[in-house]
């Protein structure tokens, strides 16, 4: 499974119904290897950084603290996820480890801040059954509509492996009551959240038993979940325990649940996959139109070489405001996206998003805006050799957050636009598959962007694990523990002058107002979409 880090805490035995312990944070990163010992306790407060119109900054572990600009900009948790309300608001989870909770931020003024929360689950009042707190794979959803209250109610979601924990807050991320017991089928992977309505919210979730992607709406903001869906469907039961989940989505319009995934072509080829020597060459969307008490699955781009996978944490799916939908997905070396026109019944040849000095593009996310506008973002290097997985990238691969932009991701021939839009966050390689890993993970699995309907404008969390001289580290991180799970902790990155609003008329954003200046390297690119695979 891809999910299971390094950074759970090992148990004996199986999984039970038992009084949940919350480690202290300092505990959570482990025993240092050898030379890795120290401390850089901060004494001044962390100045954001600009990377070609983004501004760079870590967020706080502890509640209440604003960054940039206090004393406490520091954290441990990895593997983030983002989201935007209504109103403008950002929000966003990452993920301190199985056992650990979730740390949750909160931005009022489109990203140039954010404020840390109290802990969806590890503070919940209603935590206590045993199977909280959560800390495992986190996922965020806004919802669409406003609850009685006149406010957007934020759903955050993380893994128990027991089960699927579900915090929401009906008043900004001021409280939040915790469901535990989110999934009807226990023993869980991966889980992923939507939202529709004032009070409509869906999970999905590999279940450990069968590896089917179950979803499991509740029409009572989370309090349970009492309708179950399978999203692959009788036609295509050959892709049960042979497939790699994506990102579920809703169209707060038709109401279209859709569910992405990765998966192999037909029948004939479970022994292969089953063997490991064929790849999820498929990339897969399951749609619901009743709710999301059953789907049909259609094919988004089979690859026609069974060597390629895009099961490479993870496949993801954006909406516009048209309805528009927009699939993103990499082979490992570049990076593609299909869209569809009519509620994923078909969908375009793949584009390539990604060009130099990005050769390799790994872990996408997008999120659209009005009709036709697109946003993705990605790590990235200019390290690439053919056969070379990026597990095995030399130490020189220096890696970063890019950021693209389409404004006519529905026309033919329009282009991207591209930056780096973060200092370096890595050297070397970057490990995809979850518990499996031997190599370095400490990107993890996946990240995120959201951008602001008020604004147009993005802002991206991402995982981090490099030392900063100048700026606030852990204890633990040192330059000689740099590019090292000692340093590992989630960063924002949001948009100030580079590229156009999403949302709104098309205009130049306003200019940055960080203090001081990263000195990464950034390139800023156009590129023609090119049809099809290189």
């Amino acid at each position: 499974m891809t999910s299971r880090y390094t950074r759970m805490l090992v148990c004996t035995g199986s999984l039970a119904v038992g009084v949940a312990s919350v480690v202290a944070p300092g505990a959570l990163a482990g025993p240092k290897p050898p030379g890795h010992g120290g401390s850089s306790t901060p004494t001044a407060p962390a100045a954001a950084t600009t990377s070609s119109g983004f501004t760079n900054y870590p967020v706080a572990e502890s509640p209440g603290i604003t960054c940039p600009g206090g004393s406490g900009c520091t954290n441990i948790a990895a593997e983030p996820a983002i989201r935007a309300d209504n109103a403008g608001n950002f929000y966003g989870s990452s993920e301190n480890g199985l056992g650990g909770g979730t740390i949750a931020v909160k931005s009022t003024d489109g990203g140039l801040h954010y404020t840390t929360l109290q802990s969806p689950d590890a503070g919940s009042s209603s935590n206590n059954t045993g199977f909280a707190p959560g800390g495992g794979d986190t996922d965020l959803a806004t919802a669409p509509a406003k609850n009685l209250l006149g406010n957007y109610n934020v759903y955050v979601a993380s893994l128990s492996l027991a089960n699927v924990d579900v915090s929401t807050s009906t008043d900004g991320g001021a409280t939040w009551t915790l469901n535990p017991v989110a999934a009807t089928i226990p023993g869980d992977d991966r889980e992923w959240i939507a939202a529709d309505g004032a009070s409509k919210v869906c999970i999905s979730y590999h279940d450990a038993a069968t590896f089917n992607i179950d979803v499991n709406c509740s029409t009572n903001a989370g309090a349970a979940f009492t309708q179950l869906g399978d999203a692959i469907d009788p036609a295509h039961a050959f892709l049960i325990n042979n497939n790699e989940i994506g990102n579920l989505t809703i169209d707060p319009t038709s109401h279209t649940i859709y569910q992405l995934f990765s998966g192999i072509d037909n029948a004939g080829e479970v022994p292969g996959s089953q063997a490991g020597t064929v790849g999820y060459h498929d990339v897969w969307v399951a749609v619901s139109t009743d709710g999301g008490q059953s789907f049909t699955d259609h094919v988004v781009y089979s690859n026609p070489d069974p060597s390629v996978a895009y099961g490479h944490q993870f496949v993801n799916l954006s909406l516009d405001k048209a309805g528009n939908g927009y699939a993103v997905y990499s082979d490992n070396h570049n990076l593609f996206y299909s869209y569809s026109t009519n509620q994923g019944q078909a969908w375009s040849k793949p584009v390539q998003v990604n060009s130099g000095p990005s050769a390799t593009a790994i872990m996408p996310w997008s999120v659209a805006g009005d009709a036709g506008k697109l946003d993705v973002v990605w790590y990235g290097t200019s390290y690439y050799s053919p056969g070379v997985a990026p597990d095995s990238y030399p130490s020189t691969a220096a890696w970063n957050v890019y950021f693209a932009q389409n404004l006519s991701a529905t026309t033919p021939g329009s282009a991207f636009s591209q930056v780096a839009a973060s200092p370096v966050n890595h050297y070397g390689g970057v490990c995809e598959g979850g518990i499996s890993c031997t190599g370095n993970r400490d990107l993890f699995d996946d990240f995120g962007v959201a951008a602001s309907p008020t604004t147009g404008l993005a802002s991206i969390i991402y995982s981090d694990d490099q030392y900063d001289p100048s700026g606030q580290n852990t204890s633990g991180c040192t330059s000689s523990t740099s590019n090292s799970s000692s340093c590992d902790h989630t960063a924002i990155a949001t948009q100030t002058s580079y590229g156009s609003p999403i949302f709104g008329a098309t205009t130049t954003p306003p200019p940055s107002s960080t203090t001081s200046t990263s000195t990464s390297t950034t390139s800023t690119t156009s590129t023609t979409i090119k049809h099809g695979h290189k």
